[in-house]
């Protein structure tokens, strides 16, 4: 296989500071294109090319569709769209959300492996959960080079620890060992068809309509219902039925929309929808109470005294109900296990 070298980079939490250390220690000529996404809030404009820049010998800019992969470039991903390969140029998309995230680093990893199989260089830096590690497998699956940050180096260590744990990586190492192994890594002479790990039919079915509903979002036409067997939980964005999906020793989930989660992500957000429930219902208890309060005051202003008792008791029980309720979201989420960025 020809075409360019590609080095795709996931961070989230803290990953910032080692990105702009792996950047600063990369030389002007590099013969590869590196392609970054980090976590951005959908709302949020990212300066993340700006600040790469001032440490970076190699240029950085915003990625746009259609442009092509230049070797001895860095491309961003932008707020709230996905950053994908599609053969030698870029494609940048409002598909789906993967692990709760637009831009998704799994979905960039994926796309990536899928065009450039032995040609692309994965690294996963500090984070939360677990956003990488599929997308990892998937180079690595493909004949690609897989690294992650040392875990005892990074500021957040759960996304480099999940890599670990699921993925047979190349190396672990510190932020100025990575880039010494991507520099390594561009210079090394081999022949692709030596090393290219041919898939099986039904997962190269699974990789060409997952990276596909990541571009455009149309998972029924693309028949991701042949992807897996349905689960018994329902997806927590679109309430669609999620597909179990098996890859490696792991399962992952994918609604008919195109929602996609793994486990750990899942619980996450199942866990943040418990607390954004018992908000709610708290917020109606205590509405309810200030309503009786209202109602049993007039009530006694007209001289029922009977009726004010009534809705001034039913205003206490909603107000004891709306600290049941605190204590039970103060309880979920002090127990709570889940990282949720």
């Amino acid at each position: 296989m020809t075409g360019p070298l590609v080095i795709v980079i996931g961070a989230s939490a803290g990953g910032i500071q080692a990105l702009t250390d792996l950047v600063a220690r990369l030389p002007a000529h590099l013969p590869a294109t590196l392609l970054i996404v980090v976590h951005i809030p959908p709302d949020m404009k990212s300066h993340l090319h700006t600040v790469l820049q001032r440490a970076s010998l190699l240029p950085v800019s915003p990625a746009s569709t259609g442009e092509p992969l230049r070797p001895g470039h860095i491309y961003c991903a932008v707020a709230d769209h996905h950053l994908l390969v599609e053969g030698d140029r870029l494609a940048v998309t409002r598909g789906p959300k993967e692990n709760r995230f637009r831009p998704s680093i799994d979905a960039l990893f994926r796309s990536a492996a899928y065009s450039h199989t032995t040609r692309v260089a994965g690294v996963v830096l500090s984070g939360m959960l677990d956003d990488g590690t599929s997308g990892l497998w998937t180079i690595k699956r493909l004949g690609g080079l897989a690294l992650v940050q040392d875990p005892q180096e990074a500021e957040y260590d759960s996304m480099p620890l999940s890599a670990l744990s699921q993925v047979e990586v190349d190396d672990s190492l510190s932020v100025p060992a990575l880039a010494q192994r991507l520099i390594a890594w561009t210079q090394l002479q081999r022949a692709p068809e030596e090393t290219e790990v041919r898939l099986t039919e039904e997962e190269r079915a699974r990789l060409e309509t997952e990276t596909g509903i990541a571009k455009d979002g149309r998972g029924l036409q693309r028949q991701v219902l042949s992807l897996g067997t349905p689960s018994q939980y329902a997806c927590p964005e679109c309430h669609g039925v999620l597909l179990q999906l098996q890859e490696g020793g792991r399962t992952r989930y994918r609604c008919h929309v195109g929602h996609a989660y793994s486990a750990s992500a899942l619980l996450a957000q199942v866990s943040e929808t418990v607390q954004l429930t018992l908000g709610q219902a708290r917020r109606a208890m205590e509405e309810a109470a200030l309503l009786s309060n209202r109602l049993g005051d007039e009530h006694l202003a007209r001289g029922d005294a009977r009726a004010a008792r009534t809705f001034h008791e039913q205003a206490q029980v909603a107000l004891t109900r709306s600290l049941q309720l605190l204590a039970l979201l103060d309880d979920t989420s002090g127990r709570s296990d889940v990282e949720v960025e």
